[in-house]
């Protein structure tokens, strides 16, 4: 069995919210998420998916855990792949989808995102998001990958 480590973002903008999704190479509505190189780390590497894959450039706000999920490639491979993700303030870029790699890109309400999202597995990460896009709207405040609430509280997932 093979080994894939990925990173992905959720962007964001806006104070109604708006999102960032991809449509990736089988038509389904995603997040941008990659491998990660060589050398990098999952925070480098969601942020550089990101921009590739969308043109959108940003700072990360808090972690937003990791899936885990197993496919078969090319060849009958069994692939375990995790995806660590990010929730990431979108701070400039033209919004473009990468050419060869993704069919369309688009801003979505967070309503709609949930509606386009074409795999089940990203839903808890999505919720994830709007629970800490309220705890931020709130005043908390993100601090080391983790959400701390105005009463400190954790945003535990």
């Amino acid at each position: 069995m093979v080994e894939e480590h990925s990173a992905g973002a959720i962007a964001f903008r806006g104070v109604e919210p708006q999102v960032v999704m991809i449509q990736d190479s089988y038509g389904r509505w995603t997040f941008p998420k990659g491998l990660i190189e060589p050398g990098e780390n999952p925070r480098d590497a969601a942020l550089r998916e990101l921009a590739e894959e969308t043109g959108i450039r940003g700072e990360i706000m808090a972690e937003l855990g990791v899936v885990r999920y197993f496919y078969t490639a090319a060849g009958k491979q069994l692939v375990r792949k995790q995806v660590h993700f990010y929730l990431v303030k979108a701070g400039g870029g033209e919004l473009a989808a990468q050419e060869g790699e993704v069919q369309a890109v688009r801003w979505a309400s967070l309503e709609e995102a949930l509606g386009l999202l074409g795999y089940k597995n990203l839903h808890p990460v999505l919720s994830r998001a709007v629970r800490t896009l309220a705890a931020l709207a709130r005043g908390g405040r993100a601090r080391h990958g983790a959400l701390d609430e105005p009463n400190n509280a954790r945003d535990r997932v």
